[in-house]
Parts: structure tokens; sequence; C-alpha cells
């Protein structure tokens, strides 16, 4: 899955657009090297992600296209 999507999907970020521009920045990062949207991210991937002056460290545990609110936080595990 992009790593935009999965941003959205697991609500990390609210929108893809955001995600979008968070990548361009360069503040997502995947597995310790910067990556761009179109990255491809699968589970075991831990992502850290710099948002003004909070760091989020998180590792993916699964992957699905589609989540409801109240399942997006077992798609991931805080570090």
């Amino acid at each position: 899955m992009r790593l935009d999507k999965f941003l959205k999907v697991s609500r990390l970020i609210k929108r893809r657009t955001v995600a979008n521009e968070a990548c361009d920045a360069g503040r997502v990062t995947v597995n310790g090297k910067t990556a761009k949207a179109s990255t491809e991210v699968k589970t075991g991937d831990v992502l850290e992600i710099s948002l003004g002056t909070r760091t989020v460290k998180a590792e993916i545990l699964d992957i699905q296209d589609t989540t409801k609110k109240e399942d997006a936080k077992e798609l991931i595990r805080f570090l």
C-alpha cells in the first residue's frame, strides 16, 4: 500500500493530501529513510512522522484498504 494512503487509513494524518505534503517536505521516514508518498509500506515497517514540535514513531501491524474509526488503532503500535 502507498505510504500516503496508509497514513490516512490508519488516521495518523487526517487527509491524504496532507499526508502527501508531509512526505514531500521530508517529514516522514520509513525504517530510518526519508520516504516519498508513493513508497510501498508493509507490515513490520517503522514510521516516524515529524509534525510541528512532536515526533510520532509507530510500527505497522496490519494493512487494510479501509477501516472504521474504532479499528484504525489496531493497524499500528506506537513506539
